[in-house]
C-alpha cells in the first residue's frame, strides 16, 4: 500500500512538473497557428464560395498577435476580423480583435492571459472575417497548431 502511494505521489509530481514546463514554454515561445476559412462554417452560413486562410503568430512574452490572411474569394470587402472563443458551429464572443478595421496582414497587442489561452487550446477558438453582407461573419475556421 505504501509503495502504491509513493508511486502515485511520484506520478503526480511528474505531472505537475510537466505542466509547469509546458506553461513556461508556452509563455516564452512563439506559437504558430492557422485556419482554413469557409463561408459555410459561419453561423449563420455564408456562401461556400467565400474562402481563404489565415496564419496567426502568438508571442506571449511581448503580448503580440500577428496575422496574415490569404483571401481566395469573398462576396464583399472585409470590414473586420477577430479570434473568437467557440467550438465549430457555435458563435462565440470576440476574444482578440485584429485591429479596428480589416487588414490582410498586421499585428496587435492583447493580454498575455488571452494569448496563452489561445496557445494552450487553439481548437477552442476560431478566426472569422466580417463584411457588410455578412455582419456575423463571411468566412470562418477553427485554429490549429502549425502554419
Amino acid at each position: 500500500m505504501r509503495k502504491r502511494l509513493l508511486t502515485i505521489a511520484a506520478l503526480a509530481a511528474a505531472l505537475v512538473t510537466a505542466l509547469a514546463i509546458t506553461a513556461i514554454a508556452t509563455a516564452t515561445s512563439t506559437v504558430h497557428l492557422h485556419a482554413t476559412l469557409i463561408g459555410t462554417n459561419e453561423v449563420p452560413k455564408a456562401p461556400a464560395s467565400n474562402r481563404g486562410s489565415v496564419q496567426v503568430t502568438l508571442k506571449p512574452t511581448t503580448g503580440k498577435v500577428c496575422w496574415k490572411f490569404t483571401i481566395t474569394k469573398i462576396d464583399g470587402k472585409g470590414t473586420a476580423a477577430h479570434i473568437h472563443k467557440g467550438k465549430p458551429g457555435v458563435s462565440g464572443p470576440v476574444y482578440i480583435a485584429f485591429g479596428t478595421t480589416f487588414k490582410i496582414q498586421g499585428c496587435t497587442t492583447a493580454p498575455k492571459s488571452k494569448i496563452n489561452a489561445v496557445a494552450a487550446k487553439p481548437s477552442a477558438f476560431y478566426v472569422n472575417v466580417h463584411n457588410l453582407k455578412h455582419l456575423g461573419g463571411a468566412m470562418r475556421g477553427q485554429l490549429k497548431a502549425g502554419m
